[in-house]
């Protein structure tokens, strides 16, 4: 089924199609699958290149046309963009505390979201290319996590490939959740120093926060606490463009007078909320860590294990205050009301061992498809070393090593797909 309207522009043809739940059964199960195709008005019935755009997360949906941002201006030059909605996101068949509440156990909810990870989203992406496109090979572009979709994309179905643009995505291709986190830790480290560094007044602030939560039971508007603990996971932000100049506008809104002594602001506990709620991508908590397992060992809360080497981290400590980054903590399925009915099953997951394997190194090393990818040098999400020693295993990938942009660069600037298309010919 096919839709199509127009807005801003562009032209958006909306398609949906059945997927099988598992690949391996495909008369089994089915979900939902949705994707937005755009073209650049007056391209319409030109039959332009597609470009699969494969978006960070896990767990967040594509892009919303409703503007044209960066990187997607710059494809809609030469390409027709497809957004797929990678299963359990946005309008495909949604994974959340009401829809997965139709699971008879925590054990079942924790078969079926087993099937979201990297290796099914590209099953899924090859049966839409064969829906719009047939035989025809598209070009991905692969942000953060839709990098890593890319690597596997490119061990699993390279036929369907005729380029591919990664961007502050190229994971540890065979390294554990602890290999992940132990020098993603160090890397948030220095990013608080810079942060601090550049707003030295927010350390006394960001503690004295902290120290009022500890304190007292403050209610986010939802009616959700706002714990010390949950309070430094606004560090997340702290990896991209404008992050650092966004987490000090929220800080110094903190504080209002109360009748009682000064309490934390409206505007601070809503801001708050809205960066710290998973309501809106329950996936990015539950499979945060399962993206990385396999080897037949279990991520057993990698990032909550791996923090008790980096004491700098404990709220309660006596040395300078620090935000937490892109970690996931068992903790936080207790806190926010979006994950609790799924503690069970992220347990679950935590615990499995029977991970298949999400890349093919023989098949990368004798790669054939042009690749680009652009690797951020002080990315905090993404090590940069792991990054380059994935680079080296992937034949015919050429790195662009950058320190002008931060983790979501393609996001921020076209200059950046710009550099990665005159990569792949030749041309920079």
């Amino acid at each position: 089924m096919a839709t199509v309207h127009r807005h801003g522009g562009m032209v958006c043809t909306d398609h949906t199609l059945d997927v099988p739940l598992d690949h391996s059964s495909p008369d089994g199960p089915s979900i939902s699958l949705f994707a937005r195709e755009v073209v650049a008005a007056g391209n319409e019935h030109r039959d332009l290149p597609r470009l699969l755009w494969l978006q960070g997360g896990p767990g967040g949906r594509a892009e919303r046309p409703n503007a044209a941002g960066a990187w997607l201006k710059r494809a809609l030059r030469e390409y027709r963009v497809v957004l797929m909605d990678q299963r359990g996101t946005g309008r495909s068949s949604p994974a959340d505390r009401h829809t997965l509440a139709v699971h008879p156990s925590p054990e079942a909810t924790a078969e079926y979201l087993a099937h979201f990870r990297a290796d099914a989203i590209v099953r899924d992406a090859e049966l839409l290319r064969g829906c719009l496109i047939g035989d025809r090979p598209w070009t991905v572009l692969g942000q953060s996590f839709g990098g890593f979709c890319a690597l596997t994309y490119l061990s699993h179905a390279p036929h369907g490939l005729d380029q591919v643009f990664i961007t502050g995505g190229l994971p540890t291709l065979t390294g554990h959740a602890d290999d992940v986190y132990r020098p993603a830790y160090r890397r948030t480290a220095r990013h608080n120093e810079l942060f601090f560094a550049r707003y030295p007044d927010d350390q006394e602030l960001a503690r004295r926060i902290a120290a009022h939560l500890g304190a007292h039971d403050v209610r986010m508007p939802s009616g959700e606490r706002l714990s010390a603990r949950r309070f430094q996971s606004l560090g997340i932000g702290l990896g991209t463009s404008s992050g650092f100049d966004a987490l000090h506008y929220l800080l110094e809104s903190a504080f209002v007078a109360g009748p009682a002594g000064p309490r934390l602001s409206d505007a601070f506990l809503h801001g708050a909320q809205a960066t710290l709620s998973f309501a809106p991508r329950p996936l990015y908590a539950v499979l945060h860590e399962p993206i990385y397992a396999q080897g037949g060992r279990a991520t057993a809360w990698s990032a909550h294990r791996v923090r008790e080497e980096f004491p700098e981290f404990d709220a309660d400590g006596d040395g300078p205050f620090r935000f937490t980054g892109e970690m996931i903590y068992p903790w936080q399925f207790e806190e926010d009301p979006a994950l609790v009915p799924l503690r069970e099953a992220a347990h679950l997951l935590a615990a499995r061992t029977d991970w298949p394997a999400l890349y093919d190194l023989n098949r990368l090393a004798g790669n054939s498809v042009p690749v680009a990818a652009a690797v951020y040098f002080d990315d905090m999400f993404v090590d940069r070393e792991q990054s380059l020693e994935t680079a080296a295993v992937v034949r015919g990938l050429r790195p662009w090593i950058t320190n002008t942009h931060a983790h979501d660069g393609v996001r921020a600037d076209a200059a950046v797909l710009d550099r990665l298309i005159a990569m792949a010919r030749g041309e920079a």
